[in-house]
């Protein structure tokens, strides 16, 4: 009997979304991701029921990752300095965008593990959220910002940029940048 390949959690999350980036919620099976991994369809098995639970528990991942990131943004200065941080981070890892899409076609299902996983992603959620809203907060006491837009249509905007795609493929940076000066200024050049 041949022994079974180890693999690691980052192995393993890192071949998950590649497998959804290539093929999509739809096309990824535990066939896939037990090929690129080495090993039998039964060794995933012996830690998730499904697919669901596998993906849940990476989005979980990733997003505790984002957040342990986020959180290095109390120790910087003043608000432009923070929203800068708060952009890079959001269009550091590319694949965000389709995992979001991914994340809102997990059928919530039976599965007790699963839906204990979207719970966790919602809080998740919540506390990112909480970070956004701290940084607005912010923004207006350093009057940097409007006080009379809502906080929950900036938030938004903010985190809705990251779903713009880039199909002329311009460098990050500017990308960024661009991103930027739109949710500070808008598109309208004003004229005296």
């Amino acid at each position: 009997m041949a022994r079974e390949r180890k693999f690691t959690t980052g192995d393993l999350f890192l071949a998950t979304e590649q497998i959804l980036l290539q093929h999509g919620y739809e096309g990824f099976t535990f066939s896939l991701l037990a090929e690129q991994l080495e090993v039998s369809r039964g060794t995933i098995y012996k830690y998730f029921e499904n697919r669901e639970e596998l993906i849940t528990d990476y989005m979980i991942y990733e997003m505790e990752k984002f957040l342990a990131e986020l959180k290095q943004m109390d120790v910087i200065g003043n608000f432009d300095e923070q929203f800068t941080f708060l952009l890079k981070l959001m269009f550091k890892n590319t694949a965000v965008p389709h995992m979001i899409e991914i994340g809102r076609r997990i059928p919530v299902n039976d599965n007790q593990k699963v839906k204990q996983n979207i719970e966790r992603l919602g809080q998740l959620h919540f506390e990112m959220y909480n970070y956004c809203q701290r940084l607005i907060t912010k923004g207006k006491l350093e009057q940097k910002i409007k006080t009379s837009i809502p906080d929950s249509i900036m938030i938004g905007m903010i985190f809705q940029s990251i779903m713009i795609p880039n199909r002329l493929q311009i460098p990050q940076s500017e990308w960024i940048a661009s991103i930027k000066e739109m949710l500070c200024h808008g598109m309208l050049k004003l004229t005296n």
